[in-house]
């Protein structure tokens, strides 16, 4: 590819090589957007988009799980160093009974990665059997694990504290105090029609839209800890802006804090806690962010990412695995939209 100007001609340039058929971005700073936009169609053959549509946030659901576990964590509902026995007693005698709510954020829990239970447990209680009795890859405290699992019990951690579904705290915690009203697991009716399309499941049948496209997700029914919620570009604004604002609405100082500091110092990979932090090499974003910017990223082709010494968030909304999961190419895409985003107003030949 040619190199493009900024990311409009970035992304339609991607989308031309049929990398994804839409994409959808934001650079902001606590006062306003710097530069917006949406581009392509929900699908291939399919409508453009107005800029409203529904994304799958894929894996940018576990920091939002995060800021929720926080939450409960600073009204008292529950404390990063508890155990998870003493949240969930079903795992009293386990190997990971003593695991801390903390370890898990970090993904230092040791719990494994992608594990695709679904394939053996076709049942919600089938699939939290697996959960219970998959072994751990690691030691807990001694390395990054990137861990679905772990995130799938911080939802059932959050739950059991909260004393409510997992939807309605995300809704009660996050939603409504930042006002993100599209905010949503399980799309529903007219909503779930205006969703950007993922895959084309073989174990599903069908081209997915308005459907969560990960597989353990699903048989959880479409809430869970690790993925699940789906999102428009402006509530993701206005997350990413509370963010630069230090938490502004969600988390008092103290705790802001220590959810974006690195927990994982002297280990393999820089993890805050729900978020992955700038790693100086094999950075999802590339080199361009500061040494204390933190984000996440979904296998969808979504990201969210924030660098506070610049004021400013950074947005990424892509289909990539429409219509199939081969996007090997898109992480580059991804990296230079990051570099190109952060010079946005400070390089003369960007907008």
């Amino acid at each position: 590819m040619s190199a493009p100007r900024g990311p409009r001609d970035l992304l339609a340039e991607a989308r031309r090589h049929r990398l994804f058929s839409a994409a959808a971005w934001s650079v902001g700073t606590a006062d306003g957007i710097v530069d917006s936009g949406h581009l392509g169609t929900r699908r291939w053959g399919g409508p453009a988009l107005d800029g409203t549509e529904l994304w799958d946030l894929a894996s940018v659901t576990k920091p939002v799980v995060g800021l929720v576990v926080l939450v409960l964590a600073e009204r008292g509902a529950l404390a990063l160093t508890d155990p998870i026995e003493e949240l969930l007693p079903a795992y009293r005698g386990t190997d990971k009974a003593r695991i801390t709510v903390g370890q898990l954020l970090a993904h230092t829990s040791g719990l494994p990665g992608g594990v695709p239970l679904y394939r053996s447990s076709p049942t919600r209680r089938e699939l939290l059997e697996g959960l219970h009795a998959l072994p751990l890859a690691t030691r807990p405290g001694t390395a990054v694990w990137y861990s679905s699992a772990g995130f799938i019990l911080l939802g059932l951690i959050a739950e059991a504290a909260g004393g409510q579904p997992l939807d309605a705290l995300v809704t009660h915690l996050v939603g409504d105090p930042l006002g993100l009203t599209g905010l949503t697991f399980a799309p529903r009716g007219d909503d779930r029609a205006h969703a950007v399309s993922t895959e084309h499941c073989d174990w599903r049948g069908h081209v997915v839209t308005g459907e969560v496209h990960d597989e353990n997700a699903v048989v959880l029914g479409g809430v869970a800890g690790h993925a699940g919620l789906f999102a428009p570009l402006a509530d993701l604004e206005r997350l990413g802006a509370a963010l630069v604002r230090g938490g502004d609405g969600l988390l008092g100082p103290a705790a802001f804090r220590q959810m974006t500091k690195c927990h994982t110092e002297g280990l393999n990979l820089r993890r805050c806690l729900g978020w992955q932090g700038q790693d100086p090499v094999g950075s999802p974003v590339g080199g361009a962010m500061g040494p204390d910017s933190y984000g996440h990223t979904g296998f969808t082709g979504t990201s969210l990412w924030v660098d506070p010494a610049a004021g400013r968030f950074h947005v990424l909304l892509a289909n990539r695995v429409h219509p199939r999961r081969d996007g090997k190419r898109f992480p580059a895409v991804r990296r230079a939209f990051h570099h190109r985003a952060a010079r946005l107003g400070a390089d003369p030949g960007l907008p």
